[in-house]
């Protein structure tokens, strides 16, 4: 028995190593499309500003007038710029701290910590598995690697003191 718990735990930990190792591949792709979504909020919003400007209007009192238009449809669109404004600060804000980031392995901790998540949705679904080439694929896999083992060494250690027959106190005949 406990070569099967041992031989699952091992396999556990290269599933968990494998998976950590794709962790640097995503975080450049996440990255890369962060960028377009950077760039084309950029653009609408520019559009917004120029519209603005044509007609005496700085981006908040824009984006306050369509907002407060009694047309249901203005009124929406004044929203959703009022959102893209929102969110496109929040991404600017992230690929700041992707900048900043020590290395691939600091990306992955950049993007763990606050990721957009339609962004990061979006990604997955578009995700092309790497193989890990680079040293900081290699040391994300040994890290999986060892968090997985870790964490099954933990779970079945904590099983096997659950499991162990408890022993009685001897009583003795008096």
């Amino acid at each position: 028995m406990f070569r099967v718990v041992r031989t699952f735990g091992l396999a556990l930990a290269i599933l968990v190593g494998i998976v950590a190792a794709q962790a640097p591949e995503f975080a450049q792709q996440y990255a890369q499309r962060l960028g377009g979504a950077v760039d084309e909020l950029r653009r609408q919003i520019a559009s917004l500003d120029s519209d603005a400007r044509a007609t005496g209007n700085t981006r908040d009192g824009a984006v306050e007038r369509l907002r407060t238009n009694p047309d249901a449809l203005v009124a929406r669109r004044g929203e959703a710029a009022r959102g893209d404004i929102e969110r496109l600060a929040r991404l600017e804000s992230q690929q700041g701290a992707l900048s900043q980031a020590a290395g691939p392995l600091g990306r992955v901790v950049a993007i763990a910590r606050d990721p957009d998540l339609p962004l990061a949705g979006a990604t997955y679904r578009d995700y092309a598995p790497a193989v890990p080439t680079t040293t900081d694929g290699i040391v994300a896999g040994l890290l999986g690697f060892l968090l997985g083992w870790g964490g099954w060494r933990l779970i079945a250690e904590t099983g096997r003191r659950m499991a162990r027959p408890r022993r009685r106190p001897e009583t003795t005949p008096v």
